[in-house]
């Protein structure tokens, strides 16, 4: 999917994306990849831009992420982003690549034709370059009270779980709270002060199934509200986005389904 500069209608020229810095090829006759990065800094007075950077295909790693780690410590050291594992664990670098929510670890870069476009993640405030505000979606995730809920008394060893159980858990365990379902969601774009979004939801879904928890009634009351779960509407960009390669649009359907069967 290629992406393409955004039109950003209704917003002041102030905060439109301006054609940035172009930097020069470190080596010329190099085999040379394109990368055209958003450029944010609320600290400098001025919008945000796109820079565009050149970097040595015969000299850089095979990912995304090697690619921007080689901007910074050897082109432009200002350009800011998080990383962490590099290993698809952690979800420190989600991001818009090449018009595509993910993450930049685990993408390819001879897997994207033409020059390379990075942006941050859809729809969430920017505190510098391609690193957005997670606070919100934290917030959101805590109200969900992800952990382990028992009244019962606590046994001598570990909580046992049959293999039956346990296999309800995949697909839904692995979330990596990477943010690239919700950033991807237009629903959650519209109503991200009352809708927990995809991210949230099948982390909520994944408590709601585990055997060993004695809260499930709580937990669907929380949810059992107009916006909280309700607005989603079934587009699957989350499910398309989702670098782990799990179903957040199927979690939502499936913790609907238990709020009706609940009232019979």
């Amino acid at each position: 999917m290629k992406s393409y500069l955004p039109l950003n209608w209704g917003l002041p020229a102030a905060s439109r994306i301006a054609p940035g810095k172009v930097w020069p090829v470190a080596r010329p006759g190099a085999r040379v990849r394109t990368f055209q990065i958003y450029r944010y800094d609320p600290e400098a007075g001025a919008g945000p831009r796109l820079d565009t950077y050149y970097v040595d295909r015969d000299d850089c790693g095979p990912m995304v992420l090697d690619a921007l780690i080689k901007i910074k410590n050897e082109i432009d050291p200002t350009l800011t982003f998080r990383r962490s594992c590099r290993e698809g664990v952690c979800g420190s670098c989600a991001m818009s690549i090449d018009g595509r929510n993910w993450l930049a670890c685990t993408q390819a870069i001879d897997d994207i034709s033409g020059a390379i476009r990075i942006f941050p993640l859809n729809h969430l405030s920017v505190i510098k370059d391609l690193v957005v505000d997670l606070n919100h979606l934290f917030a959101q995730h805590r109200l969900i009270e992800p952990w382990l809920e028992s009244r019962t008394p606590e046994p001598k060893r570990e909580r046992l779980q049959s293999p039956i159980d346990r296999a309800k858990l995949e697909g839904y365990y692995e979330c990596i709270l990477c943010f690239c379902c919700s950033g991807g969601c237009p629903s959650y774009w519209w109503n991200s002060e009352r809708y927990l979004g995809p991210a949230v939801l099948l982390q909520a879904y994944r408590w709601l199934i585990d055997s060993r928890d004695e809260a499930t009634g709580e937990r669907l009351d929380k949810l059992e509200d107009p916006f909280r779960l309700y607005r989603c509407h079934t587009i699957m960009n989350c499910t398309k986005t989702c670098p782990k390669g799990l179903q957040p649009a199927k979690a939502i359907a499936l913790t609907k389904n238990m709020l009706v069967e609940r009232q019979h």
